[in-house]
């Protein structure tokens, strides 16, 4: 339960946490950005992860861009050091209030306080709540690095377990929602409250643009566009609901391991998709 030996460096703007990436990756150091440290100090303990040296990000909170919520329109931009608990807490509106709502799967109220948004997408856990979200929603991670300013769509962001299209020398520094969806759910099952999920999914109901979101089926959260094709054809309802869930277990093709067998995760994707979907149009329901 001990880090391998990493040097430990300050970065005090986004400028010089670039420049930092790039020097000691230059000197042959393989430097890691940490901010809530609530994914990357768990696997540096157990040797899982071994960068040479760690970027804390910390100082950046002084920066308002990095730590606020701000509405724009149809879009809501999330600065990269905003922490899950304060999606949990924030007022959002109906159209991205599922991201308040889903942050009670996300570990305990201590990792929720110091765990950020950014950090959970850049992870690219297969399983996490906020790669699901991102699917759900459009988002689009704007990362800065020596080469400007760019922007990362999340469906061109995650490529398999703990991979990501943001580049080595790059800082997120804000992840921006475009796709509201007022009737919205996610949901997942853990062995025990705060565990990684085994299985979880990620709804919205919006006719033809109804999305579909699973993840711990493959080594990326996907869209199932089987079953959201099932949605598109017909009113919500329980019967449409539960051939969406069929189509849904059908057409992923989860791994054997230690959690459960394929076959398995197949069930429990039929079940969270149709209580997802009941859950989604409950909320469409009530308002």
């Amino acid at each position: 339960m001990k880090p391998a030996a990493f040097a430990y460096h300050r970065a005090h703007d986004v400028a010089d946490a670039i420049g930092l990436l790039g020097e000691l990756a230059a000197a042959g150091d393989e430097p890691k950005l940490i901010a809530g440290g609530q994914s990357l100090v768990p696997m540096m303990n157990f040797r899982l992860a071994r960068p040479t040296a760690l970027i804390d990000l910390g100082p950046l909170r002084r920066d308002p861009a990095l730590t606020g919520l701000r509405r724009d329109g149809a879009q809501l931009e999330i600065g990269a050091l905003v922490t899950h608990r304060a999606v949990e807490v924030a007022k959002l509106g109906p159209g991205f209030d599922v991201l308040s709502r889903a942050m009670r799967w996300v570990g305990h109220l201590p990792i929720r306080s110091r765990g950020t948004v950014a950090g959970s997408i850049v992870h690219g856990d297969a399983t996490a709540e906020w790669c699901l979200l991102a699917l759900l929603l459009d988002a689009v991670m704007v990362a800065e690095g020596p080469g400007g300013r760019r922007e990362i769509p999340a469906a061109e962001m995650f490529h398999g377990f703990y991979t990501t299209a943001v580049e080595p020398d790059e800082v997120v520094t804000a992840v921006r929602f475009t796709r509201p969806a007022p009737r919205a759910a996610l949901t997942e099952f853990a062995r025990r409250h705060g565990d990684f999920a085994i299985v979880d999914v990620a709804v919205s109901l919006d006719g033809d643009g109804s999305r579909v979101v699973v993840g711990g089926v493959a080594p990326a959260p996907v869209r199932v566009p089987e079953a959201e094709a099932v949605l598109a054809a017909g009113d919500p309802g329980p019967d449409l609901f539960a051939a969406c869930a069929d189509a849904a277990a059908a057409a992923v093709d989860p791994p054997d391991d230690a959690a459960g067998s394929s076959a398995y995760r197949r069930r429990l994707t039929r079940t969270l998709v149709a209580g997802a979907l009941h859950q989604a149009w409950q909320e469409g329901v009530t308002r």
